[in-house]
C-alpha cells in the first residue's frame, strides 16, 4: 500500500485538477450545463483513479490504476 500524500504523481494530478477548475469556473453559462460537469469529471478522475490504485495490494494493480 502506498502513501497518497508522498506520490509526486498524486500531486500533480491534484495540482492539474485546480487548474482545470479555475479557467471553468469563467466560462458562460451557456458552455457551464454542457462542459464543466464533464471536464470536472475527467479532471478529478485522475487521482481519484491513483488513491484506488494506491490502496491495492500488489504493485502490478497499482501500476494498473
Amino acid at each position: 500500500m502506498h502513501n497518497i500524500e508522498d506520490l509526486k504523481i498524486w500531486k500533480r494530478s491534484m495540482d492539474l485538477t485546480k487548474s482545470v477548475y479555475q479557467p471553468v469556473s469563467e466560462l458562460t453559462l451557456e458552455e457551464k450545463f454542457g462542459l464543466i460537469p464533464q471536464i470536472k469529471r475527467s479532471s478529478i478522475s485522475i487521482p481519484s483513479n491513483i488513491v484506488e490504485g494506491a490502496v491495492r495490494n500488489s504493485n502490478k494493480e497499482f501500476k494498473h490504476f
